[in-house]
């Protein structure tokens, strides 16, 4: 019997991929955040849906600059629609910050902006111990390098992967995470949160004081 090869595909769950495609389809006017989220194959692995919006909230969005600052809501579901991780990122001035948690509201950890000027970089945080880091190589072309904490790299998040099939992804609709190898927990988690929140959270700080995404290359 000959081996299905995408036979690994259709177990594939968003914590088992090593390649995970995040769907950057914008809407006309973005009154929430939404991704869904795809093995390179095109399965559905799940979705990123933004929570806890008001009225005024979308209001404020639509008409002012001000939601950029407010805190935000996300739940990372899987492909059933259960949710996986709840994202929280409180309130901010000019850094982000971001905590995961379980369903439950155990904490995973938390990911922080490290700096103002310059490559953005974010440290992920589990009790006060960081365990990995996200570093911007090249906004424009979507180069972030994603590393443990001794600083090797474990996995890429970019635009230009050559692996995804082609007549399913576009480079300008779609980013991919890779994964080099099998991550322990917490540590997956908190990759995988970095990489699906990752345009959420720089393309928002791309409106507010000290972004630095103008002369992040």
């Amino acid at each position: 019997m000959t081996p299905d090869p995408h036979a690994h595909a259709s177990r594939g769950t968003l914590f088992t991929e090593s390649v995970v495609v995040v769907s950057q389809k914008t809407k006309l006017v973005e009154l929430t955040n939404e991704y869904r989220v795809f093995d390179q194959h095109g399965k559905t692995l799940g979705a990123v849906v933004e929570i806890g919006q008001s009225r005024l909230r979308k209001v404020l969005r639509f008409a002012t600059k001000i939601d950029q600052y407010l805190t935000h809501r996300l739940e990372i579901r899987d492909a059933s629609g259960e949710v996986q991780l709840v994202l929280t990122r409180p309130a901010k001035f000019v850094k982000s910050r971001m905590i995961v948690q379980r369903p439950g509201g155990a904490r995973v950890g938390e990911i922080v902006q490290q700096n103002v000027l310059g490559k953005i970089n974010f440290s992920m945080d589990v009790d006060g111990v960081q365990v990995g880091s996200l570093k911007a190589e090249n906004w424009r072309a979507w180069d972030f390098a994603v590393a443990d904490h001794a600083g090797a790299e474990v996995a890429r998040i970019t635009k230009t992967w050559e692996g995804l099939a082609r007549t399913m992804f576009t480079t300008a609709d779609n980013y991919v995470l890779k994964i080099h190898r099998e991550l322990d927990e917490p540590l997956r988690s908190l990759v995988l949160a970095t990489a699906l929140t990752v345009d959420t959270a720089l393309k928002q700080d791309s409106r507010g004081l000290g972004s630095g995404l103008n002369v992040l290359d």
